[in-house]
């Protein structure tokens, strides 16, 4: 037992003496000193609750409950529990074990075995028994014919010297592919608040478009009504009747698809927050809150994305836990030790157990050294570095691609913040035309429809403006998604 002590000691000095395979180092991405597109200046946004700068309480609540309900959600937390007691298993490999263990055996001896005779010859007796009177066993021995009961209680400890740091790679690669899953989820969280927004402001557009569609087609009935009659009595061509009705069957039929679309997004919306596709119908019917211009997004330095970009986050964690990988199969390749005791009570009567006399005591030490298996462990290094060779790759690529998708949004909404401020003239164009015309037909200077046809201009001139108020959101939406 002395000798089993001091090698545990001379164990736990070797314990640091070293750890195989690389060093992890964050890589440093190669990034622009600013964004090619055009950057907006604007007041500094909070990115943890961008949505809120839309102000439609309705949004913030969907978000909220989305959160709470979403399955994709559910499911990247649960990954986050699952990496985190891998991390524990990790953490427990290169610690010692010890387990308790009781047990209870019976020996019975045949009366026909080759040493009966034997046994009898030396005064031994031949009666079926167990450790007492008339029994089959003296002084404890077990006699043919006889049997004997034994008794063990006790613990044993194993364990398995990380000289060569394999089990501390293990460790460090749980601990970074926690924390990628925690980034894992959080990236969840950015798309889902995306998702929501992007088929929010859809849907809202939708209404808006069939709003102003309908007063299209009102106004649009009206003229067809006055050119049936104009016709009827001869004043105009028929001709004319018909293409004013051929422009009203245009808008009408424009009705049924938005209709569809709408249902759509509030079918998307429902899924999102983890409920049925009909369970949102009548809350997303109407709304109350007013809709406000996009607000200006700030997109900072390229290298903020470092930070602020979950996904960017997770590939870098990956690529650590990668790294470590490779330790734990260099770690193979080296010799194995493991020490190994067993402290044990036996006894043939349980009053005699606890006893120091029934103390029994074992001590071994192993140790395993690879020779020859045809190129395995090496090939497991091999595919370990391969591994993190895509690991870097997949980052290099999520970097690369975090970059495009800030790049597109500022492009896109620089080009149409332009084009709506030129539809917004057109349409103060539109209306001051048809005010103008309506007053010329007061003053009897142009005929009945004139004025419903320049009104029918000034509502289409209305919903190019509107479209483009929500494309705006939509790229702005983007463009918070890839800042993270």
């Amino acid at each position: 037992m002395k000798y089993f002590g001091k090698s545990l000691l001379l164990a736990s000095v070797m314990l640091s003496a070293c750890t195989v395979g690389p060093n992890y180092n964050a890589p440093e991405a190669q990034l622009p000193p600013a964004f090619t597109g055009p950057a907006p200046s604007g007041d500094a946004i909070d990115p943890a609750r961008w949505w809120t700068y839309y102000k439609d309480p309705e949004l913030t609540s969907l978000i909220a409950r989305a959160v709470e309900g979403n399955p994709d959600i559910a499911i990247a937390a649960a990954r986050v529990r699952q990496a985190r007691l891998q991390e524990i298993a990790a953490r427990a490999k290169g610690l010692p074990s010890l387990d308790a263990q009781a047990s209870v055996s019976q020996l019975e001896l045949s009366k026909n075995a080759g040493f009966a005779n034997l046994a009898r010859a030396f005064g031994g007796g031949g009666s079926a028994g167990s450790g007492g009177p008339g029994g089959g066993a003296t002084n404890g021995v077990a006699l043919p014919g006889g049997g004997i009961t034994t008794y063990a209680a006790g613990f044993d400890a194993n364990w398995e010297l990380d000289l060569f740091g394999g089990a501390k790679r293990g460790t460090e690669a749980a601990i970074a592919r926690t924390e990628a899953a925690i980034w894992n989820a959080r990236d969840a969280e950015v798309m889902l608040a995306g998702e929501i927004a992007q088929a929010y402001f859809a849907l809202r557009f939708d209404q808006q478009q069939m709003e102003v569609i309908q007063t299209e087609i009102a106004a649009q009935q009206r003229v067809v009504d006055i050119a049936a009659h104009n016709a009827e009595v001869g004043l105009i061509p028929a001709i004319e009747a018909i293409n004013a009705r051929q422009q009203l069957t245009a808008d009408q039929a424009r009705i049924e698809p938005i209709r569809a679309d709408m249902a759509v997004r509030r079918h998307a919306i429902a899924l999102l927050l983890g409920d049925q596709p009909g369970a949102l119908d009548g809350q997303l019917a109407h709304f109350d809150a007013p809709l406000v211009t996009a607000p200006i997004v700030p997109p900072g330095l390229p290298s903020d994305l470092l930070r602020r970009r979950p996904d960017i986050r997770a590939a870098e964690r990956n690529l650590a836990a990668s790294t470590a990988d490779i330790g734990v199969a260099v770690a193979d390749l080296y010799p194995k030790f493991s020490l190994t005791g067993m402290v044990q009570l036996i006894s043939t009567a349980l009053s005699s157990l606890i006893s120091t006399d029934s103390l029994q005591l074992t001590g071994s030490a192993l140790g395993q050294f690879p020779i020859f298996d045809f190129g395995q462990r090496k090939a497991a290094v091999a595919g370990r570095e391969a591994a993190r060779d895509e690991a870097y790759l997949q980052y290099r690529k999520t970097v690369l691609g975090a970059l495009r998708d800030v790049e597109d949004p500022l492009a896109q909404i620089d080009s149409e913040r332009r084009r709506n401020g030129v539809l917004a003239q057109g349409v103060a164009d539109a209306q001051a035309n048809a005010k103008a015309v309506e007053a010329r037909y007061a003053a009897g200077f142009v005929p009945e429809d004139a004025p419903l046809k320049a009104r029918a201009k000034w509502l289409s001139a209305r919903e190019q403006l509107v479209q483009s108020d929500a494309q705006l959101r939509q790229y702005s939406i983007a463009l918070f998604k890839a800042l993270g």
